[in-house]
C-alpha cells in the first residue's frame, strides 16, 4: 500500500512538473469545489447484506494546465457496510463504517473554459479507507459534462466506474454533482511594452523626427506636427471657422459680418437689417414720409400725402376744373372777364406751390365762324391765359398753349347758352 501512495504522489508531481510550461490563456486557475453524490456497489450472492447504494459528500480540487485539461482531485466521505476480501476468507462489515476515499484524475475537456457547456472524459487512480485499518485501490474513468456559472465557478455532473486494483477493493460507481470556484482568479500576464526610443521633438509638439512637416513651429499630430490652418487668413483656423474659404471675423466663427436682408449692407451697419434696402440710407428702404405710398425719392410733394398719378402731390385737377368754369369768353371776343381774371390768379398760386406740375392750356370756340377763324381765335383765348400766368411768373416752359377751334363742344352749339359754355380755355395737368 505504501507503494501505491509512493506511486500517486510520483504521478500527480510528474505531471505538475510538465504541464507548468502550458500557456495560461484559458487555463482554469486553481478552484475548490463542494460536491455530493451516490456510491453504487455491484450486488453479488455473497455482499448480500453488504451496501448497495450509498450517499456521500465530499471535495474537489481542480487546477488547469492547458485549455484542455484539468487535474481533480476528490476527497470522498461516507458510512457503509462494505464488502471486502481478507487473505482467508471473503467478509462483510456487520456495523457501517467510514469510507474515504482520495483519487486524482486527469479530465481532458472537448472544449475550453470559455463554453457554457463542456462534455469531458476522466481518468485516473485513487485509494479508500474502510475503518482507518482497511485500504483498497482502484481506478476512477468516466465522463463529465461542466457548465459555466459565472466567471471561474461551474457546475461538474460526473459519473465513473471505479475499477478495482487491490485485493480489498470492490468495483462499483460514482455519480455526483459539484459546484467549484476559484481561489483565486489567474491574472493575466502583463504585457511588457518595450521603452520608447530616445528621439527629437525641438517644438514640443507630441510630433517627433521625420514625422514632424514643422518642425519648428508647434502643431498637432493630425496635421503631421503644422498648426491647424488658416486657409482665409482671417486668424480663425479651419477647424473653428464656419467660412474657411472667406475671410471673416471672430466674433462671427471665421464667416463675413452677416447681411441678413440681402441687401448689400452687412447687418452691423443696417438700420434695417431684416428689411432690404439701400446704403444711402443705411441699409433701409428709400422712406415715404407723408405715408402716401410713394417714397420720398419719387414723391413731389414728400411731406404732403398725395396720389401716384400726380407723383405723390395732392389731385389739383378738381381745383384746375373749378378754375376752366370762370375762363369763359363773349362770341369773337378774347379778353379775360373779371372772374376770369380771379380764376387765373388762383391758378397761379396753385402752380406755385406744385412746380413739377405741367399743363395744357386748351383754347376753344363755339361753331359760329370758319374753321380758320375759330381756330385763330381759340389759340388766342388760349394764348391770353399763357401771357397772364408768365406775366405772373409762371416759368413758360410749364405751359403748353393749344388751339381746338369748334371741335370739342361741351354743350349743343344750336342754343345762345351751349354756344356761350363751348366758348372757353380749359386749364388740364400734362406730365
Amino acid at each position: 500500500m505504501k507503494k501505491f501512495f509512493v506511486s500517486l504522489l510520483v504521478f500527480v508531481s510528474f505531471f505538475s512538473l510538465a504541464a507548468n510550461g502550458q500557456d495560461s490563456i484559458q487555463i482554469k486557475a486553481p478552484s475548490i469545489a463542494f460536491k455530493a453524490g451516490v456510491f453504487n456497489f455491484k450486488k453479488t450472492p455473497i455482499t448480500d447484506n453488504a451496501t448497495e447504494s450509498v450517499g456521500l459528500f465530499g471535495i474537489q480540487y481542480f487546477k488547469g494546465y492547458t485549455p484542455h485539461l484539468d487535474l481533480m482531485l476528490n476527497l470522498d466521505f461516507t458510512s457503509l457496510k462494505y464488502p471486502f476480501y481478507t487473505s482467508s476468507k471473503i467478509g462483510i462489515a456487520k456495523t457501517n463504517e467510514m469510507y474515504t476515499a482520495l483519487d486524482a484524475s486527469l479530465n481532458y475537456k472537448l472544449g475550453t473554459d470559455l463554453n457554457k457547456i463542456v462534455p469531458y472524459l476522466s481518468a485516473g487512480i485513487g485509494v479508500a479507507s474502510i475503518k482507518n485499518s482497511y485500504y483498497t485501490a482502484y481506478a476512477p474513468v468516466g465522463v463529465g459534462l461542466q457548465i459555466k456559472a459565472r466567471q471561474g465557478s461551474f457546475i461538474n455532473i460526473l459519473s465513473t466506474y471505479r475499477a478495482e486494483v487491490s485485493s480489498f477493493t470492490k468495483t462499483h460507481y460514482n455519480h455526483s454533482i459539484s459546484y467549484s470556484f476559484p481561489l483565486k482568479l489567474r491574472d493575466k500576464k502583463p504585457v511588457m511594452i518595450p521603452p520608447a526610443p530616445v528621439v527629437s521633438d525641438d517644438d514640443n509638439d507630441g510630433v517627433v523626427g521625420s514625422d514632424d512637416e514643422c518642425p519648428n513651429i508647434k502643431g498637432v499630430a493630425k496635421y503631421k506636427g503644422c498648426p491647424i490652418p488658416d486657409s482665409d487668413n482671417d486668424g480663425v483656423n479651419d477647424e473653428m471657422d464656419k467660412c474657411p474659404t472667406i475671410e471673416g471675423l471672430a466674433k462671427y466663427k471665421g464667416c463675413p459680418i452677416p447681411d441678413t436682408d440681402n441687401d448689400g449692407v452687412n447687418d452691423e451697419m443696417d438700420k434695417c437689417p431684416t428689411v432690404k434696402g439701400l446704403s444711402r440710407y443705411q441699409g433701409c428702404p428709400i422712406p415715404d414720409t407723408d405715408k402716401d405710398g410713394i417714397n420720398d425719392e419719387e414723391d413731389k410733394c414728400p411731406t404732403t400725402p398725395g396720389i401716384m398719378s400726380n407723383f405723390g402731390c395732392a389731385d389739383v385737377q378738381p381745383q384746375l376744373n373749378e378754375i376752366s368754369n370762370h375762363l369763359k369768353f363773349e362770341s369773337g371776343k378774347v379778353k379775360l372777364s373779371k372772374k376770369g381774371i380771379q380764376a387765373l390768379d388762383s391758378l397761379v398760386a396753385i402752380l406755385v406751390s406744385t412746380p413739377h406740375i405741367h399743363i395744357d392750356v386748351n383754347g376753344h370756340t363755339d361753331n359760329t365762324g370758319t374753321l380758320k377763324i375759330n381756330t385763330r381765335l381759340s389759340m388766342q383765348r388760349a394764348m391770353v391765359v399763357v401771357n397772364y400766368l408768365v406775366k405772373k411768373g409762371v416759368d413758360k416752359q410749364r405751359l403748353n398753349e393749344k388751339g381746338f377751334a369748334a371741335t370739342m363742344p361741351i354743350a349743343d352749339n344750336k342754343t345762345s347758352k351751349g354756344r356761350a359754355q363751348n366758348r372757353r380755355v380749359n386749364i388740364i395737368i400734362n406730365n
